[in-house]
């Protein structure tokens, strides 16, 4: 059996645009002689549709499109995933289910039975579980249908498994002797191998083939990277589609040819491809077609300004340029040099007066000794100023803040934290490094010197970063364990850390979440980004246990 790995980008609620997506590429799947089209977890509707499951009109939609594929879809057979209604009286009203349909019929329909409530998934909220482990018939194989999460949960792999049931084992008990997955799988640095691990593992535990077809695109925050691929009945990967852009690959159920199409070759280069993939994504999906950005002659406004004109195209990009008193002679230099670099639209705007208008009211006493109220003041003038041309020009304003700066608070509030697009928020100041020297490889598109300088915001004189932070060396390895991995402050001690750093750092997480709670979306890149995915109280008094310091 030919089986078509139909990558797409879906739009949520977009059900007209979907629907000739998912059709056209069923339509090329059949010029080339394919048996079974494969699409992803949700495609009609578009993953994660979150609470527009709650509106009868939604739900309804989806299955009328869903409807208009099974009429006008000829001379193949089609998988995808839908939202389905749940006839019963009893549970959630909606489950989220996957179909095999064709030449107008549906031959085997199968509900998703582990639903995912951790990190950014709340599926549970919405969804019924499935109870069925049936597989089906079809073309001389039995197929063994699983959406997602129900491919996650295999003994030999997961040390704490989520769940009672292992939906493969028992549709293998069942007779599969294929297992196909369709997915909404996000995108992590990383997590790709993991993923390769788990299929080719089951695989080759069962000595079946298993073909599994993820979301690719950006939705919000979240990030799908595709690399949808099909692995022999050895574990082998033998067919693997691109990431971070629709593709279509085959693969021989029987022979286990197929095509393998080539994907980022490290986790610099991924985050760098994943970001753009999201900017771009999440300001076409809302409408926007440009972007403005306050450049500041530090490295993470240039990584921004460089994503963005890679995402939007160079000539929908404005950058804009506020010094201050406090502002070196170095930093006009370098944003001049960087956006005549990619040839993005420049202008400076001044504001040393606007500033001293402020201080008459706010702190007359001011002695050119700038507290924390008069640097904020800058930050803010600058967030109004850039506010201010996104509304003039109808442009999306993108902010610049990494990961380690949200996470401590090193960030203003109706300041620099102004923008509907974080697009950095969850790259550690370490990896906003790491990335510059990757676009760097082969042309300083990124002046060095904006790289080698000491970090600073600029708000008083001669500062840096490190006057008020440990080195980002250090502080985003803190980060890492106590954000990403849950370690305890003595772990990381026992890891060689000082422990007055980590508990200064972690007090520092925790009186910040504030500012977090009003941060514009990001785009997540790490197993844990600030948003959605990590629910911490405001009002709370927890402190993490710990030895004597």
């Amino acid at each position: 059996m030919k089986i078509a790995l139909a990558q797409i980008n879906p739009i949520i609620g977009d059900f007209d645009y979907n629907f000739n997506k998912i059709k056209s590429f069923a339509d090329k799947a059949a010029s080339l002689s394919c048996d079974l089209a494969v699409f992803s977890e949700l495609v009609i509707s578009g993953y994660p549709p979150r609470d527009l499951l709650e509106k009868k009109d939604f739900a309804d939609a989806n299955i009328a499109c869903l409807n208009r594929l099974i009429s006008s879809v000829r001379g193949i057979g089609v998988i995808c995933g839908f939202v389905e209604k749940n006839p019963g009286n009893e549970g959630n009203p909606l489950y989220n289910s996957a179909v095999l349909f064709e030449d107008g019929k549906i031959l085997y329909q199968v509900r998703k039975r582990l639903l995912p409530t951790y990190d950014v998934f709340d599926e549970a909220r919405y969804f019924e579980p499935g109870t069925e482990f049936e597989s089906c018939s079809y073309k001389g194989r039995r197929i063994g249908l699983t959406v997602c999460e129900d491919m996650w949960n295999d003994k030999d792999i997961f040390k704490r498994r989520f769940y009672h049931a292992d939906p493969v084992a028992l549709m293998v008990k069942d007779g599969a002797d294929m297992i196909l997955n369709v997915s909404a799988s996000p995108y992590h640095a990383g997590k790709r191998e993991f993923k390769w691990n788990l299929l080719g593992s089951v695989a080759r535990k069962y000595g079946i083939p298993v073909v599994a077809v993820n979301q690719v695109g950006g939705n919000d925050s979240l990030l799908f990277d595709g690399i949808s691929a099909a692995f022999d009945s050895s574990g082998n990967r033998r067919s693997q589609a691109c990431d971070f852009r629709e593709d279509l690959v085959i693969f021989d159920s029987e022979t286990f040819e197929g095509d393998i199409h080539g994907i980022t070759a490290s986790d610099t280069e991924s985050v760098l491809n994943a970001l753009i993939m999201g900017t771009h994504d999440y300001m076409k999906k809302c409408g926007f077609s440009k972007a403005v950005i306050g450049l500041s002659g530090g490295i993470d406004s240039a990584l921004t300004a460089y994503i963005a004109a890679e995402a939007l195209g160079r000539e929908n990009v404005l950058t804009v340029f506020m010094p201050s008193p406090y502002t070196s002679r170095e930093n006009y230099e370098d944003t001049r040099q960087f956006a005549d670099n990619l040839g993005l639209e420049y202008t400076v705007i001044p504001i040393d007066d606007i500033f001293r208008t402020f201080l008459k009211v706010l702190s007359p006493d001011f002695n050119d000794d700038p507290g924390i109220t008069e640097q904020n003041i800058q930050a803010r003038i600058r967030g109004t100023l850039l506010m201010g041309i996104s509304n003039r020009d109808g442009s999306l304003l993108l902010s610049t803040g990494n990961k380690s700066e949200l996470a401590v608070g090193y960030c203003t509030m109706y300041g620099d934290m102004n923008g509907g697009l974080a697009v950095i928020s969850d790259v550690p100041k370490t990896m906003v490094y790491e990335i510059s020297r990757f676009i760097n490889r082969e042309k300083d598109f990124i002046p060095s010197r904006i790289i080698e300088k000491a970090p600073s915001a600029e708000l008083s004189p001669d500062q840096t970063d490190q006057d008020d932070l440990p080195a980002y060396s250090v502080l985003d390895a803190i980060l890492k364990g106590y954000v990403e991995e849950l370690k305890s402050p003595d772990q990381l001690a026992a890891e060689g850390f000082d422990k007055k750093l980590v508990a200064d750092v972690i007090s520092r997480i925790s009186r910040n979440e504030y500012k977090r709670h009003q941060a514009a979306p990001g785009l997540k890149v790490t197993s844990k980004a600030f948003g959605y995915g990590r629910r911490y109280p405001l009002a709370q008094r927890y402190s993490p246990k710990t030895s004597e310091v």
